[in-house]
């Protein structure tokens, strides 16, 4: 029976790098398309169509493949330094993820050095769920397995609760199950947009995944799994979805099109992600894992440079988007200054109208790629170089 080797899996590093490069044209179609910031969201079935649609659709995979595989690593770096050394990373990483979200990624977002908007968002949820993983390591497999699954299966049913904001357990629930903002003073918002209840139970179920790639794993039982776990969530997602059964608060209807019929099919809950939402990223994720394992070209070479990177890639790439837009608005002679996301930019509709088509959505995807590239790459060989350099590790 095939065993895998004990260097670095590829295809791990493969899959994040694709949903990295995925992740680049959400943020891009965030600030280049036309009305972007004035309410032409692909989910608006009134303005939406196949293609705006599906151009979100597909990066849907990246915050779950993100969170998931967060757990996979975790368990690969316990395997290496055991597990009194992982739960310390964990928590001071986990830590160092949500001031680097708060004081770093929120600046990059909005420009707007007032902070007057604080959005919790992807890297909020995976430094929260780091903490909470760093916790539960110590707690036995079977105890780990179940927790994920039940969370991840069962938190749907917390959908029909809600916390009035004057109840003093209402920020908490925010923080756990439901996207809303509260108030800080009289002119700032913190705003939860990742709630973390269900990344809790991604990251847990990702940090046993990890047991398919440990140390002389055998590889035949991982392809194996990968097929099963890939087809069996896929499968179900159908089933559920189709006879709108459960799993998602935003239940799906025929439409005066079928074009819009399809889009309503898939209109998902993210915000926090629904069981619906996680079968249908994750199973695909599987079947890719599953396909890649043994393919090297110079595709996945490519992939590979992101994905060994994701950190440092994540916060760049936010600079370099918004920094295209403010490009974009001087080379079209317009105020660059409403790049400046701030709550007067934002309330005064002075982003009405601003934008670009779908089609310029996407070539200034491939550009920012492109530019992304090289960089990446150097930071990458920068840390396979500099290995004994403990803070690496946090970036």
């Amino acid at each position: 029976m095939a065993q895998a080797s004990s260097k670095r899996i590829e295809s791990i590093d493969i899959l994040r790098g694709l949903v990295m490069i995925i992740m680049v044209l959400d943020h891009v179609r965030d600030y280049f398309h036309i009305n972007a910031f004035a309410g032409n969201f692909p989910e608006n079935l009134e303005s939406t169509n196949l293609a705006l649609y599906f151009t979100r659709f597909i990066t849907h995979y990246c915050a779950p493949v993100f969170v998931f595989l967060a757990g996979t690593s975790a368990f690969l770096y316990g395997q290496k330094n055991g597990t009194k050394t992982l739960s310390k990373f964990l928590i001071t990483r986990g830590i160092w993820l949500i001031i680097v979200e708060i004081a770093i990624n929120n600046l990059l977002w909005w420009f707007d050095i007032s902070y007057g908007m604080i959005n919790l968002q992807v890297i909020w949820a995976i430094g929260f769920c780091m903490i909470v993983l760093g916790i539960l390591i110590h707690l036995p497999k079977k105890i780990l397995i179940a927790l994920g699954f039940l969370i991840v299966l069962g938190h749907n049913t917390l959908d029909g609760i809600s916390i009035p904001d004057e109840n003093p357990w209402s920020t908490l629930w925010k923080i756990f199950h439901e996207l809303s903002c509260i108030s800080i003073g009289e002119a700032r918002l913190l705003c939860f947009s990742y709630p973390v209840l269900p990344w809790i139970g991604v990251i847990i179920l990702g940090y046993c995944f990890g047991h398919f790639y440990k140390k002389n794993a055998s590889i035949d039982t991982r392809k194996k799994g990968l097929l099963i776990l890939g087809i069996s969530s896929i499968a179900l997602f159908f089933i559920l979805r189709s006879f709108n059964i459960y799993g998602d608060r935003m239940l799906w209807s025929e439409q005066e099109s079928f074009s819009k019929t399809i889009i309503s099919y898939f209109i998902l809950s993210k915000y926090p992600p629904s069981l619906l939402f996680l079968l249908i990223t994750l199973g695909p994720a599987f079947l890719f894992l599953y396909a890649i394992e043994n393919i090297k070209n110079r595709i996945t070479n490519f992939l590979i440079v992101f994905g060994r990177v994701p950190f440092f890639f994540y916060v760049i790439h936010v600079f370099v988007v918004h920094a295209g837009a403010v490009l974009g608005l001087l080379i079209t002679g317009k105020d660059w200054r409403t790049m400046i996301l701030d709550n007067e930019t934002m309330s005064s509709g002075a982003l009405s109208g601003y934008g670009y088509s779908l089609g310029i959505v996407y070539l200034v995807w491939v550009v920012m790629i492109i530019l992304l590239y090289p960089i990446c790459k150097w930071f990458m060989k920068y840390k396979a170089t500099h290995k004994g350099t403990w803070w690496l590790s946090y970036i």
